[in-house]
C-alpha cells in the first residue's frame, strides 16, 4: 500500500525521514506519548484530593479548565501548523506540556493546580494531539487511503493509553503522586525530537486559487454539515472526558480496588486500537457520517447496560473493553470528514474549531461529574445525560452531505 499522494518513484527517491511512512511512525509516537500521558490524569483525582484535603470538584475543575484551554487554543495551534509547519508547533507545545505536568506535581493550592494542570497542559495538548498531527497526516496521504491512515495514527493514541495508564499507576503506587508527575513530565519531553518527523506545512496553492483563512472560515460557517459535526463532537468530548476522569473514582465508590480501575482505563486504550483501525477501514468503505452515527448510538447502549446492572470487577472491565471499541475512533473519522468537505489547505484550523466544541463538551462532562457528585453523592445524573447526548449525536450526523464543497477554482497542491 502506498498512501502518499505523490508517485511511488518520488517517495523512493526521498530520504527515509521525509517519507510518508516515517511521518506516520513519528505522528503515531507523538500521540502515543501525549495522549497516553494525558489519559493517566484520572488516576491522580483520588490521591491528590485526599492528600491535599480537596473535594473532587477542585481536581475536576482543573481537568475542565485544561479541556477548555485545549479547545480554545486548538484552532490557533492548527493555524500555526498550517502556516509554519506541524513540527515546530509540536515541539513548542511539548515544552509547555511537560512544564505543566511538572508544575502540577508541585501544586499546593487550587490556584496553582488550575494554572499548571489547567492552563499550561491545555495549551501544550493543543499542539501535541490529534488536531495538528492528524492534519499533517491528512495532507500527505491519498484520498482512497486517508481514512485507514488516520485510523492507524489515531490508534497510536490508544496504544499510549494502554501502556501509560498502568505505568502511571505503578509510579503512584511506588513513589507517590508528586514524583509520578515528575516522571510523566520527563516522558512527555520525548515528543520534542519526534516533532521533526511530522514537519511540513499546508499544501501550496496557485495564486489564483489561494484561499485565505478568513475565506475558509466563512465557507465552513455557511455549511450545515460543519455545524452538525461541531454539535456531534461536543458529545464525544462529554463522553470520553467524563468517563476517563471519573471512572476510577466511580469504581472505587463501588468497592472496586484502584488496580482494577487502572486496568479498566488500559483496556479502553487497548480496545480502541482495534476500534480506531476498524472504523478507519469502515470509513474508507462506507460514508463516514453513518459510521459516526452508529458509534454514538452504540455508546449510549453500552453506558445504559453498564449502569443498569450491578457493578463488579468483571462488568467494569467488560464496559471498558466495549467503550474502548467506540472511544476515540470518532477522531480520525471526523478529521477525515472535515478534510473531505473543505480540503487540506486549512484543515488544521477548521478541525481545531470542531475540536473546540469537543472540549466544551469535555469541560461540562468532567466538571459536572465532580460538581454533581459533591452535591448529590452520585454520578447517576451525568451517566443518564451521557446516554441522551449519545442518541442526539447519532441523529445529528445522519443528514450531513459527505461531499467536497464546490468552488469556482479548485485547490492545487504544489
Amino acid at each position: 500500500m502506498t498512501p502518499s499522494t505523490q508517485p511511488a518513484a518520488n517517495q523512493a527517491n526521498k530520504p527515509f525521514w521525509r517519507t510518508v511512512w516515517f511521518m506516520l511512525l513519528c505522528g503515531g509516537l507523538v500521540l502515543t506519548l501525549a495522549i497516553g500521558v494525558r489519559q493517566t490524569f484520572g488516576l491522580f483525582l483520588s490521591p491528590m484530593s485526599l492528600d491535599l484535603g480537596w473535594g473532587r470538584e477542585v481536581f475536576a475543575l482543573m481537568i475542565a479548565i485544561q479541556n477548555l484551554v485545549w479547545g480554545l487554543t486548538q484552532p490557533i495551534a492548527g493555524a500555526l501548523a498550517d502556516r509554519f509547519g506541524a513540527g515546530r508547533t509540536v515541539a513548542v507545545s511539548a515544552l509547555l506540556y511537560s512544564g505543566g505536568i511538572y508544575m502540577m506535581g508541585q501544586a499546593s493550592d487550587p490556584t496553582s493546580l488550575h494554572l499548571s494542570g489547567g492552563l499550561l497542559i491545555g495549551m501544550g495538548l493543543s499542539g501535541t494531539s490529534f488536531g495538528v498531527v492528524l492534519s499533517a497526516v491528512n495532507r500527505v496521504v491519498a484520498e482512497e487511503k486517508r481514512s485507514l491512515a488516520l485510523g492507524l495514527v489515531g490508534a497510536a493514541g490508544s496504544l499510549g493509553q494502554f501502556t501509560m495508564v498502568p505505568l502511571g499507576q505503578a509510579f503512584i503506587t511506588t513513589w507517590g503522586w508528586p514524583f509520578a508527575l515528575t516522571l510523566l513530565a520527563a516522558i512527555s519531553m520525548l515528543v520534542i525530537p519526534l516533532a521533526a518527523g511530522v514537519a511540513g506545512k499546508a499544501p501550496v496553492q496557485s495564486i489564483e486559487s489561494r484561499q485565505t483563512a478568513g475565506e475558509a472560515l466563512a465557507e465552513a460557517f455557511h455549511h450545515r454539515g460543519y455545524w452538525l459535526l461541531i454539535a456531534g463532537f461536543f458529545v464525544c468530548g462529554f463522553h470520553v472526558t467524563f468517563i476517563g476522569t471519573h471512572l476510577p473514582a466511580f469504581l472505587t465508590d463501588q468497592g472496586i480496588v484502584a488496580s482494577i480501575a487502572a486496568i479498566a482505563l488500559s483496556l479502553v486504550g487497548l480496545f480502541n486500537i482495534f476500534g480506531s483501525l476498524g472504523c478507519g477501514w469502515l470509513g474508507g468503505r462506507y460514508p463516514k457520517k453513518y459510521v459516526l452515527a452508529t458509534l454514538y448510538a452504540l455508546r449510549s447502549v453500552v453506558i445504559m447496560i453498564f449502569i443498569l446492572f450491578p457493578v463488579t470487577p468483571f462488568t467494569a472491565l467488560l464496559f471498558a473493553a466495549c467503550m474502548g471499541l467506540l472511544w476515540l475512533a470518532t477522531v480520525p473519522l471526523t478529521t477525515g470528514l472535515v478534510g473531505t468537505l473543505f480540503g487540506p489547505r486549512h484543515l488544521g484550523m477548521l478541525f481545531g474549531l470542531v475540536f473546540f466544541s469537543h472540549q466544551i463538551g469535555a469541560f461540562l462532562g468532567v466538571w459536572l461529574g465532580g460538581y454533581l457528585y459533591d452535591a448529590t453523592g452520585s454520578y447517576d445524573i451525568v451517566w443518564w445525560a451521557a446516554i441522551a447526548l449519545g442518541l442526539i449525536a447519532a441523529l445529528l450526523h445522519w443528514p450531513i452531505e459527505e461531499s467536497a464543497v464546490k468552488r469556482d477554482v479548485v485547490e492545487q497542491e504544489g
